[in-house]
């Protein structure tokens, strides 16, 4: 004889009991555990809803919220003596089975699914990844050309030259040579294809243009292309610009490439032998930096780069003698270069040769000493507003004096602001537009060598973004730099150190 054993809310199956050798007692208990009821909402009514009356009637409300969509707290339901309290008594509720009660109250809205899942990054086009990221792609080496890589990401990261280079026509026109225009269209598809990538660039194209129109950085050595000089490849390719990029309206601006990056210089020539004197203009695209035992600090190396000494004929003498030459800055560029003279030929080694000596350079670049007096003057003005507006952000009147003669000065955010606001002006004269220089400049680039010989060793680029982060470019290796590393490049052993470095003038509107 065998039993089933359990309770009548639990009951076990034979088939998990077995077959039972001894006859046991079985007790069965049947606990009475509350009630069955409908409950019908606005238009509909759900059916069979159990009601387990050791629970309090919130737990209640809780299933109906599950059904209908209608928070507890907004749920009225009614019952024998009114509203159902969500701490009531069961027993006083006067419940029977079967009973449909009325419940009202509005229900949550619902939640819709977004019409378009999550975007990862790597599902985007190539070109938005581009976006997102901040920063374009670096440029693969194609053996030695790390000289090539670094200058033209400095270079691509003047949007004006950009700018210009987007508007250049495909069709060459008579006043440009063919290698010429070639290297330009060549610039303008290799910074294109850059922005609109987040793998490294191939630059192929570019650099078969760039050897066509200058052979030597085409040299070859045990069959490999020889390492370049940086500073000559910067050189050439802003010649080759500034002859292509010459506006066919007189009404624009007939040199875009010397309003972004030329300056004059207005020197003193004076002979000590014979106390002759004359004055000459030329105009440059960068300032020299000369390094020697008494410089430490760029200011002090731009001030020697701008006196030296020339041998030419002098008319009293009738013959060639020595002049001192002073120079002084005429006018200034939208973007500042300037070179650090690092290199010179060594005759016991017959090659270039390196000085490491650690140089330092500010951020923030104030260059009003070295300006002409015509040039002071035309500055005077907004730099005093310059200064007005620092002054306002911090609630301070400012009386400064109108130079600041040696020293570079700290910039503000209020001067950032002023920059900004009058960017719609490309020219560099300093009374042709809304926009005025300053004579003070934001370091934007750099570009480092490492080695002992610019023929050999590696160059890298520096670049500072328009989010105001900077990223190193070492070829195809792209990484994200903090602000005080970028001083740190100022030399001193075998480090990267500073070659050239690009200033962003800092403008206001006047």
């Amino acid at each position: 004889m065998f039993y089933v054993i359990g309770t009548a809310d639990s009951p076990v199956s034979a088939s998990e009991i077995g077959f039972l050798r001894n006859p046991i007692v079985v007790f069965f208990s049947v606990r009475k555990w509350g009630y069955v009821v409908s409950v019908k909402w606005q238009k509909k009514v759900f059916e069979s809803i159990e009601i387990d009356t050791n629970q309090p009637p919130f737990v209640f409300k809780a299933q109906l919220y599950d059904l209908s969509g209608v928070p507890p707290e907004r749920q009225k339901i009614m019952v024998k003596g009114g509203l159902l309290k969500d701490d009531a008594d069961w027993s006083t509720v006067g419940l029977k089975n079967g009973q449909k009660l009325m419940m009202m109250g509005t229900a949550d809205e619902i939640v819709k699914a977004p019409e378009k899942g999550p975007v990862f990054m790597e599902d985007l086009p190539e070109e938005e990844q581009a976006a997102n990221l901040g920063y374009s792609a670096g440029l693969v080496n194609l053996g030695n050309t790390c000289y090539m890589n670094s200058t033209m990401q400095c270079l691509k990261s003047v949007p004006e030259l950009k700018s210009e280079l987007s508007n250049y026509q495909s069709a060459r026109t008579k006043d440009v040579d063919q290698t010429s225009h070639m290297l330009t269209v060549a610039t303008r598809e290799l910074f294109s294809e850059l922005d609109k990538s987040v793998k490294a660039v191939a630059p192929m194209s570019f650099w078969m243009m760039l050897q066509k129109k200058y052979p030597q950085f085409a040299q070859l050595h045990n069959g490999n292309h020889m390492q370049q000089d940086a500073e000559e490849c910067w050189t050439q390719m802003l010649y080759t610009l500034s002859q292509s990029l010459k506006a066919p309206s007189p009404s624009e601006d007939p040199d875009a490439v010397k309003s972004l990056f030329g300056l004059n210089l207005r020197s003193r020539l004076h002979c000590q032998e014979s106390s002759e004197e004359s004055s000459e203009t030329e105009s440059v695209y960068s300032l020299k930096c000369h390094i020697s035992h008494e410089v430490n600090h760029l200011h002090e190396g731009l001030k020697h780069g701008l006196k030296g000494e020339l041998e030419k004929t002098s008319p009293a003498l009738g013959r060639t003698a020595v002049y001192i030459k002073e120079s002084l800055i005429d006018s200034l560029p939208r973007y500042l270069t300037v070179q650090f003279v690092r290199f010179f030929w060594k005759r016991e080694s017959n090659q270039k040769a390196k000085i490491l000596r650690k140089v330092d350079y500010p951020l923030e670049l104030d260059i009003f000493d070295l300006c002409s007096e015509d040039l002071r003057k035309k500055l005077e003005a907004p730099r005093k507003k310059l200064r007005n507006i620092e002054g306002q952000k911090f609630g301070v009147q400012t009386n400064a004096k109108s130079s600041v003669k040696g020293d570079d000065v700290k910039m503000t955010d209020a001067e950032e602001s002023s920059n900004k606001s009058g960017e719609s002006s490309t020219g560099n004269q300093q009374g042709g537009g809304s926009s005025h220089m300053t004579g003070i400049y934001d370091l934007v680039s750099v570009l480092t060598h490492k080695g002992r010989s610019a023929d050999s060793g590696h160059y890298v680029a520096w670049v500072k973004q328009e989010s105001g982060k900077w990223v190193q470019y070492d070829d195809d290796n792209t990484s994200l730099q903090r602000e005080e590393d970028i001083t740190k490049l100022s030399g001193g052993g075998d480090w990267h150190m500073a070659y050239i470095i690009m200033y962003k003038a800092r403008l206001v509107s006047m």
